[in-house]
């Protein structure tokens, strides 16, 4: 009897599956009862945010409330690195999903608070500030419209005119000394580099420190100690603290080191005695140290 052949070869099972779409991305799902964040497709889908930006919006959001969502904070916590995230945090800013304001404590320290919000065009027409009706539904990726940029504030209407030149105020003693020490703050910092008119601006409030005998390292310590790592407003910053750590002035009587000025600059000039005709340094004509103490004999030994 001949063997029986087989018309054919047993056709091995397929592994393509069988799918209602043509092609792209299919969504496996799964209930979460917990560690989840509801991001909107106005986020997750925009046309004007960079992929960084979207990422980094939706990281803050799944964030709980208090947590630090400043630039040094965002680096350690993943590679893209400083300049990045310094960038696409701005396109947050401009896009209305982050919000960063300077508040005063009651302690008087100035910190930045940051506001996050998932739907800022939402927020915008609550607060009666949006101009364009809100959408309601996103049915793809293609319709997303970009949301409009927060609106700056109405700015008041210039004068007709030329500008005035504001008076300027008469210089001091010490005026030369204040701009110089603002303008050399950029050497400790270069975040500190202020345009003159900021300059011309703080040395009012400067100069008083200087004339209550405050020294010019104290002065420039005070000005750069504990900078924030956001430095938006350098000058706001020093106007700040010119203004608010003004320390009193020397109690009358009271001396630095013998023959140096209290603010620091040059030494006194050599007087005569008028007791014991010896030298000493001091900024009016009158009598030495000894001979305020007590009597001497005369002829002593002249002192530097």
């Amino acid at each position: 009897m001949a063997e029986k052949q087989l018309s054919a070869a047993v056709r091995p099972r397929s592994r393509v599956r069988r799918s209602a779409t043509h092609a792209g991305v299919t969504h496996i799902r799964r209930h979460q009862s917990d560690r989840y964040v509801i991001i909107g497709n106005r986020l997750a889908q925009h046309r004007e945010l960079s992929l960084t930006a979207v990422g980094l919006g939706t990281y803050i959001l799944s964030l709980p409330e208090g947590a630090s969502v400043d630039i040094r904070t965002l680096a350690a916590r993943f590679p893209e690195g400083r300049d990045r995230i310094a960038f696409a945090l701005r396109e947050l800013e401009v896009q209305g999903y982050l919000e960063r304001v300077r508040e005063r404590r009651a302690s008087g320290h100035v910190i930045t608070r940051t506001y996050a919000y998932n739907d800022p065009a939402a927020e915008r027409a609550r607060a009666g500030v949006a101009d364009e009706p809100v959408a309601t539904s996103v049915p793809s990726s293609e319709s997303v419209a970009p949301v409009p940029p927060p609106v700056p504030p109405p700015v008041p209407a210039e004068p007709s005119g030329p500008p005035e030149p504001p008076e300027e105020p008469p210089r001091t003693p010490h005026h030369g000394t204040a701009v110089a020490l603002l303008a050399g703050l950029r050497r400790t910092d270069d975040r500190l580099m202020l345009a003159e008119r900021d300059i011309r601006r703080l040395v009012p409030d400067l100069v008083p420190w200087l004339e209550n005998g405050a020294g010019l390292a104290a002065i420039h310590r005070t000005l750069t100690a504990r900078l924030p790592d956001v430095l938006e407003s350098p000058a706001g910053l020093l106007a700040h603290r010119l203004r608010d750590l003004l320390p009193p002035p020397l109690p009358k009587g009271s001396v630095a080191p013998y023959g140096r000025d209290p603010g620091g600059g040059r030494p006194d000039p050599l007087q005569a005695c008028d007791g014991c005709d010896r030298a000493f340094r001091a900024r009016e004509p009158g009598r030495c140290r000894d001979c305020r103490s007590g009597p001497t004999e005369a002829g002593g030994a002249v002192a530097a």
